[in-house]
C-alpha cells in the first residue's frame, strides 16, 4: 500500500468484501482464519478473521474520493472522483458492467476542477452525485443517471451555481444535502433542482452523512466540533458535540440507531457518540473511546453494513483491524428472579434459577421465593422457621424467639401486652421511663475461688434475681449449676465447638474441665499453658500469655487468656471480643461486671448492633420499639423484607404491628407474594397477620331489605337490646333467626323452592352463650341467588334443585341459572342417575 492517507470502506451489499484506497485501490475478502487454505497469502485483521487480496487497480493515482455502488451483490462497481474533476466507474476484472458499457465510463465536468465527493443514491435508480470545486457560472453538484439506457451526455440535475461542494449526502431517494463554500448547508430536492428547499448558515459543512435508520437526521463537522441536524428545522443544530481534537471523519452505524462514530486527527482510538433524542426534554449523549489493536494513528474506519457493532479501521502504515465494539447493554432484573439483558438488536439473553451462574449472584429475591414456597414464617412452632433459613443470624433469632416464648410460658420471665418477648434490657429494668439505661435491682457481690487449684485466687461475681433471669435469655443456665454445665459442655463438644466449650468452662471457673477439653484437640499445647495459671500478677506465665494471646485465631481462646490475665477486674478485652457470639459476651458481662459497668456495656452494645443491623441485638432489645429500627437497618443491608415482615408478625405486639414502618414492610411483602402469584402463601400470611392484629377487618358483604333498603344484619340491633324487647328474635336454641327485616319488620323474600321466608341463624350471638361448639350458622340456610335473574333461596334447596335442572325454579322465569355458573362444581344434569 502507498504511504499517503489511506481510506477503507466495507462493501454495502457484499458483507465479506471491502476496499482500501490511496493512490491504488485494493479489493479484499474476509474469511474465518480456520477456513484459509494452506499456501494462501492473507493478512491478519483480528484474532479470528483474515483478509486476502482479490484484486487491485493502480490506474487512478489522483483519486480524491471513492464510493461503492450499493445495489449489486455480485460485482463491485466503484465511482472514483479525481483531482481534475473527472469521475470514472471502475471494476475489478470482467464483470457484467462490461457488457453494459459502464466499466471505464467517465463523467467530465465542463471545466476541470477537483472532485471533492461522490455518492451513490440508495435508490435503485443508479443516480450518482458528484461534488466539485467552485467555478464561475458553473454548478458544483452534478447528478448523473448511470442506469439510463440512452447515451449519457449531460447530468440529469445540476445544483449550486458558482458554489463549492465540500461534501454531499443523500437523504431519502431524491433529496441531497450539500455543504457549500465552507459556510453553508443546502438541501435540494431533485424534483425541483433550480433552488435549495432549505439552508443553514454554519461552518460545519464537512463529512455530511445521514444515518440509514432515520429519515430526518444527519451530521456534519468542522475542526473540533460535530453538529447533529434535523432537516425539519435547519435553523440550528439540535446537538453540538465539542471534541478535544480536529475531526477528520464521521460515520453513522448502520446497525444501531443513532450511534455515531468519529475519528480525530493523529488519534489511535475511535470515539462513539450514543445519541438519544428527546422531544420534550434535554437530549442524552453517551460518549466513549474505543481503542483498537492498531499501534499507529488511524486514518479511516468503516462500519460493517450487516454485522452489529463491527467496524474496520486502517492505520497510517496500512495495517487493518477488524473490531467489534462492546454494546451498551440494558439490564433488567425481573420480579420473578430472572436477569434479562439485550446485546445488540437480535440477542436477548436471560439467566434464571436453572442457570448455575445464578447461584453466584446471591439474589435475595430467589432466596425469599424458595422460603415462601416452604411456608417460611408461617410455621406453628417458632423454631421450625429456623430450619428453613441458611443464615446463622436468622436461625438464632428464631430459636431465641421460641426460647423466649417458653420462658414466658413457664413463668421465668414476665411479658407485657406491648412486649411479648422481653429482652435483656427489659429484664434488667433498663427500659424504665423514670430511670432509662440503669439496672433496676441492685446486685449482690460474691467472691468465688477456683475449685481444685492450690492458690488463694478469688474472682468477683455479681448476682441478682434479674441477672439470673437475663442469663436464661443468653442460654447461660449452666453458670451456677455444675450439672447443667457438664451437659452443656458435652453438647458443644459433640457439635464441634470445643474451644467455645472450654471458654465457657473457664468463665464458670472450671479450669480443669477446660484443660481436659482442649487436651483432646489440636490445641493441646494451650491446655498445657492453661495448667500453669496462677494468681501472681507479675509472673512470667502472665506476661507470655499476654504476648501470645493476639496470635491466636480463635476468638474464644483469645477471650480465655484475656480473662485469665486481666488486671483489676478489667474485662474489656473479653466483652469487646467482636468475633464472640453476642449471647456469650452478654452472659459474661452479666456475671462479672458491676451494675454501672454492665449498664454502660449493654447500652453501648445495643446502640452499636442496632446501627449495624445485627439481628443479635434482639437479645438485648427484645421485640420492642427499638427493634423496629434494628429490623429497618437489617432490611437496608440485605433487602430481606420477607424475614423482617415474618419476625414482626410473629414477635411484635398488636400495637407495634400497627406502626407505620411495620405496615410498610408487611404490605411490601404482600405485594411481592402477589407478584409471584403465590396466592396460597399470601392468604396464609394474611390469616396469621389478622390473628395477631388488634384491628379486625370490617364487615364487607351486606344483604339489604327490599322495602327499606337497610341492612338486614340484625346483630347490631340485637346486641344492643334485650331479648325481652323483641321476643320474635329469640328461640329455644339460642339462635337469632332473621325471617323479617329488623328495621321495618317486613318479611324477607321467600325461598323459591320451599316458599318459606328466607332467614338464617345470626352469625353473632351473645357472649353469655356457653355452647361454643354448637354450629349456630349452618351453610345450608345461607342466602343463595342468581346474579342474573335475582331469584334464589336456601343454599341446600338451590343445590338440590340444580342437580336435576338448569332453569330457574321460579315459574315463568326462563333464566338458565345453572349454565351461567361456569366454575360450578355441581354435577351436570346428564351425570345424575
Amino acid at each position: 500500500m502507498n504511504s499517503g492517507r489511506l481510506e477503507v470502506q466495507w462493501s454495502p451489499c457484499n458483507p465479506d468484501k471491502f476496499i482500501t484506497w490511496g493512490s491504488d485501490i485494493y479489493l479484499y475478502e474476509t474469511l474465518p482464519k480456520q477456513d484459509i487454505k494452506e499456501g494462501t497469502q492473507y493478512v491478519d485483521i483480528s484474532d479470528t478473521t483474515v483478509a486476502y487480496l482479490l484484486a487491485s487497480n493502480s490506474g487512478y493515482h489522483y483519486a480524491k474520493c471513492v464510493d461503492i455502488y450499493p445495489n449489486d451483490e455480485m460485482d463491485t462497481l466503484l465511482a472514483v472522483g479525481q483531482a481534475n474533476g473527472k469521475v470514472t466507474l471502475v471494476t475489478f476484472g470482467p464483470t457484467k458492467y462490461d457488457s453494459l458499457g459502464l466499466t471505464g465510463l467517465e463523467f467530465n465536468p465542463k471545466h476541470a476542477r477537483p472532485c471533492n465527493a461522490v455518492a451513490w443514491s440508495p435508490s435503485p435508480e443508479q443516480l450518482l452525485a458528484c461534488g466539485l470545486d467552485r467555478y464561475r457560472n458553473d454548478h458544483c453538484v452534478h447528478v448523473w443517471d448511470v442506469g439510463s439506457r440512452q447515451p449519457i451526455a449531460s447530468p440529469v440535475a445540476e445544483l449550486g451555481l458558482s458554489d463549492t461542494a465540500n461534501s454531499i449526502c443523500w437523504l431519502h431517494n431524491r433529496c441531497l444535502v450539500v455543504g457549500v463554500n465552507s459556510k453553508q448547508l443546502k438541501m435540494y430536492d431533485l424534483r425541483d433542482p433550480t433552488r435549495a428547499i432549505n439552508s443553514s448558515q454554519t461552518k460545519a459543512v464537512f463529512g455530511v452523512t445521514g444515518p440509514p435508520r432515520s429519515s430526518y437526521l444527519f451530521a456534519s463537522y468542522v475542526e473540533n466540533q460535530i453538529a447533529i441536524w434535523d432537516i425539519r428545522s435547519l435553523d440550528k443544530p439540535v446537538l453540538t458535540l465539542p471534541q478535544a481534537k480536529p475531526v477528520i471523519k464521521i460515520s453513522w452505524c448502520p446497525t444501531r440507531k443513532n450511534l455515531l462514530g468519529s475519528l480525530h486527527k493523529d488519534s489511535r482510538s475511535l470515539h462513539l457518540h450514543d445519541i438519544q433524542l428527546m422531544d420534550d426534554m434535554d437530549h442524552s449523549i453517551l460518549e466513549r473511546s474505543v481503542k483498537t489493536t492498531l499501534s499507529n494513528q488511524i486514518t479511516s474506519f468503516s462500519w460493517h453494513p450487516k454485522r452489529e457493532s463491527r467496524l474496520l479501521a486502517i492505520s497510517l502504515a496500512g495495517v487493518l483491524c477488524d473490531y467489534y465494539v462492546c454494546e451498551r447493554m440494558t439490564l433488567n432484573w425481573s420480579q420473578t428472579c430472572e436477569v434479562v439483558w439485550t446485546y445488540g438488536q437480535r440477542d436477548l439473553k436471560i439467566i434464571n434459577e436453572s442457570n448455575p451462574i445464578y447461584e453466584e449472584l446471591g439474589d435475595i429475591s430467589r432466596i425469599m421465593r424458595r422460603r415462601a414456597l416452604q411456608g417460611y414464617g408461617l410455621k406453628t412452632e417458632l423454631k421450625d422457621n429456623a430450619v428453613l433459613v441458611d443464615d446463622e443470624d436468622l436461625k438464632d433469632i428464631w430459636y431465641w424467639l421460641d426460647q423466649s416464648k417458653d420462658l414466658v410460658n413457664d413463668g421465668t420471665l414476665t411479658s407485657s401486652p406491648n412486649k411479648l418477648h422481653p429482652g435483656i434490657k427489659s429484664v434488667l429494668g433498663m427500659d424504665k421511663v423514670n430511670a432509662p439505661n440503669a439496672i433496676a435491682v441492685k446486685s449482690e457481690l460474691f467472691y468465688l475461688t477456683w475449685p481444685g487449684l492450690n492458690n488463694s485466687a478469688s474472682v468477683k461475681i455479681f448476682r441478682s434475681e434479674v441477672r439470673d433471669k437475663a442469663l436464661y435469655l443468653c442460654n447461660w443456665k449452666f453458670v451456677h449449676d455444675p450439672i447443667t454445665l457438664q451437659l452443656t459442655m458435652e453438647q458443644l463438644e459433640s457439635q464441634g465447638f470445643t474451644t467455645k466449650a472450654a471458654a465457657l468452662a473457664v468463665f464458670s471457673l472450671q479450669l480443669k474441665l477446660a484443660i481436659k477439653l482442649l487436651a483432646k484437640t489440636e490445641y493441646n499445647t494451650l491446655a498445657m499453658a492453661l495448667s500453669g495459671f496462677n494468681d501472681d500478677k507479675n509472673s512470667i506465665w502472665r506476661e507470655s500469655c499476654m504476648v501470645s494471646r493476639m496470635k491466636l485465631t480463635d476468638p474464644y481462646l483469645r477471650a480465655v487468656f484475656a480473662f485469665l490475665t486481666s488486671d483489676s477486674e478489667n474485662y474489656d478485652l473479653v466483652v469487646h471480643e467482636q468475633e464472640m457470639a453476642v449471647a456469650d459476651r452478654v452472659g459474661f458481662a452479666l456475671t462479672y461486671l458491676s451494675d454501672t459497668k454492665l449498664a454502660e456495656f449493654i447500652t453501648q452494645l445495643t446502640d452499636s448492633l442496632v446501627q449495624e443491623g445485627n439481628l443479635s441485638a434482639v437479645l438485648l432489645t427484645g421485640m420492642s420499639t427499638q427493634t423496629i429500627s434494628l429490623l429497618q437497618h437489617y432490611l437496608d443491608n440485605t433487602g430481606d423484607v420477607q424475614s423482617v415482615s415474618a419476625l414482626a408478625m410473629r414477635g411484635f405486639s398488636p400495637t407495634l404491628l400497627e406502626h407505620d414502618r411495620t405496615q410498610y414492610w408487611i404490605n411490601s411483602y404482600r405485594e411481592l407474594l402477589d407478584i409471584w402469584r403465590m396466592w396460597s402463601q399470601r392468604s396464609q400470611f394474611d390469616i396469621w397477620y389478622n390473628s395477631r392484629s388488634s384491628t379486625k377487618p370490617e364487615q364487607q358483604v351486606y344483604v339489604n331489605c327490599n322495602f327499606c333498603g337497610k341492612s338486614t344484619s340484625a346483630h347490631s340491633q340485637i346486641m344492643s337490646r334485650t331479648k325481652a324487647s323483641y321476643p320474635r328474635f329469640t328461640g329455644s336454641s339460642n339462635q337469632n333467626k332473621m325471617s323479617c327485616c329488623p328495621n321495618c319488620r317486613k318479611p324477607q323474600p321467600r325461598c323459591a323452592i320451599c316458599l318459606i321466608h328466607m332467614g338464617t341463624a345470626s352469625c353473632y350471638q351473645p357472649e353469655n352463650v356457653n355452647q361454643p361448639t354448637v354450629r349456630i350458622n349452618p351453610f345450608d340456610l345461607w342466602y343463595t341467588w342468581c346474579q342474573t335473574c335475582r331469584h334464589g333461596g336456601h343454599a341446600m334447596h338451590i343445590t338440590q334443585w340444580f342437580k336435576e335442572h338448569q332453569e330457574c325454579p321460579v315459574t315463568a322465569c326462563t333464566c338458565k341459572c345453572f349454565s351461567l355458573d361456569a366454575p360450578s362444581n355441581i354435577p351436570s344434569v346428564s351425570s345424575v342417575t
